[in-house]
């Protein structure tokens, strides 16, 4: 009975797996013809097990025992809103991850060298913002390492998430490729603040990676998220971490001996 059981709920989780997959990717065929275009917006809050199964090599959730996230920022730093990001996470004592735009980082190096110098991680978020399904390969790998060399990281985010199949063997050699399992959704001008909060309240767990934006789209809601989201998780007995190479090390000799 017990083997019957676990069975069943292998089953029932392959099943949700490949509703999940269909769900999205109805969603692709549906709007195949407009997925290229830069106002496009179409995303889950919470990635399906199903796609992150479909790219193992990619880092989108850190098995932990502990009750651990992971908060991630992207697109800046920019003087508007970074550094009230960093003062926001002192006072949790939380550490988070950056994942930075190159150019930004030419601009506002002070700002970069304050993240650094408060013991957050940061990474390359290529130099110019560029979507790699909209670039050629080799003009994409030369604008991340671009971006990573300004970052000294060998952490990679890909803008918007997008990544041809042929570009990630050639970087997953070179970076750790880290997407996520929990989009806040706080650049998207379609949903309110509290959307947004709600969107990371229900569905982020341990372990997870929290996607937000330390940018001047992303501030209104950002500055009325991420306090609360602060205060919930650390009322609930979490902590913030940042995606160290070597925590990312750890994770690596974890998933070889599973």
């Amino acid at each position: 009975m017990t083997r019957i059981t676990s069975l069943r709920s292998i089953f029932y989780r392959l099943a949700q797996q490949l509703v999940d997959f269909c769900r999205y990717s109805r969603v692709i065929a549906a709007n195949l013809t407009i997925l290229r275009e830069p106002w496009f917006i179409m995303y889950l809050t919470k990635t399906p097990g199903v796609i992150q199964n479909l790219f193992p090599g990619l880092v989108w959730h850190i098995p932990v025992e502990e009750k651990k996230i992971f908060l991630t920022f992207d697109d800046g730093p920019v003087p508007e809103v970074t550094p009230w990001v960093l003062d926001q996470l002192s006072d949790y004592d939380a550490k988070g991850t950056f994942f930075c735009v190159g150019d930004n980082v030419s601009k506002h190096p002070i700002i970069h060298r304050r993240l650094v110098e408060s013991g957050h991680a940061v990474g390359s978020h290529t130099y110019n913002h560029l979507s790699g399904w909209g670039t050629e390969n080799i003009r994409y790998f030369h604008n991340v390492r671009r971006g990573a060399t300004l970052t000294k990281s060998g952490l990679f985010r890909p803008p918007y998430g997008r990544l041809k199949p042929s570009q990630i063997p050639f970087l997953s050699r070179h970076y750790n490729i880290i997407m996520w399992d929990v989009l806040s959704g706080d650049f998207d001008p379609k949903i309110s603040a509290q959307q947004c909060l709600e969107n990371v309240i229900q569905n982020a767990e341990a372990g997870s990676i929290i996607v937000f934006h330390d940018s001047i789209k992303a501030n209104e809601k950002l500055r009325y998220v991420l306090p609360r989201v602060l205060k919930h998780f650390n009322h609930h007995g979490f902590s913030f971490h940042a995606l160290t190479e070597d925590l990312l090390g750890e994770r690596d000799s974890m998933r070889k001996s599973a």
